[in-house]
């Protein structure tokens, strides 16, 4: 296999998947600046992989998987090094890696049991990644680099925790709704 130029937000996308590791050891070693610059530069890398592949139509499968999946690890692994230094709340990790279990088994029963899953990320899930991110910057930003006001990191932890179990629920509502509907043929979606 040869190198193209359509290969290269696949090769972005791995970079991400490389950076996690470094990110969660500047996290467990207390370099939460460290860490912040990595996360900001895995960040950065995500808009170039997606802006290539949307503006010169360097999309694939490949992807298309590995894409969310980089974000998502990132994401996980952050909330979950975060709780572990007791920068965010252990019941919030619980809450959204519960959420991204609950998401990813329902996905791959409906693939397995009903048919291919194409599903595109709700309006909800999309404000909850975005509350993660967000949440994730602010409390690196207060433990690396200067503190800042105690009610935008609070503000954050509620908005993470209601935007993951609306999601959450909004997803299992939604693609259960289908499932009956793909198995029974009856009713439309409400």
């Amino acid at each position: 296999m040869r190198f193209e130029a359509r290969h290269i937000p696949n090769l972005i996308t791995f970079f991400r998947f490389l950076l996690v590791a470094p990110v969660v050891w500047m996290l467990l070693r207390d370099d939460y600046a460290a860490a912040l610059i990595l996360f900001l530069i895995a960040g950065a890398s995500d808009g170039l992989d997606g802006f290539l592949a949307k503006h010169f139509g360097w999309t694939s499968r490949l992807g298309g998987l590995m894409d969310p999946l980089a974000d998502k690890l990132l994401l996980v692994s952050c909330y979950l090094a975060l709780g572990w230094q007791g920068l965010i709340p252990g019941w919030l990790v619980a809450v959204v890696v519960a959420r991204d279990l609950i998401i990813f088994s329902g996905a791959l029963a409906y693939h397995r049991l009903v048919e291919p899953l194409t599903a595109e990320p709700s309006v909800i899930s999309k404000i909850n990644t975005l509350s993660q991110i967000l949440l994730v910057l602010a409390v690196l930003f207060d433990a690396g680099v200067t503190a800042l006001p105690a009610d935008w990191v609070s503000t954050l932890l509620y908005t993470v925790l209601a935007t993951a179990v609306l999601s959450g629920a909004d997803y299992v509502w939604s693609w259960g709704w289908r499932a009956w509907n793909r198995k029974h043929g009856s009713g439309r979606f409400p």
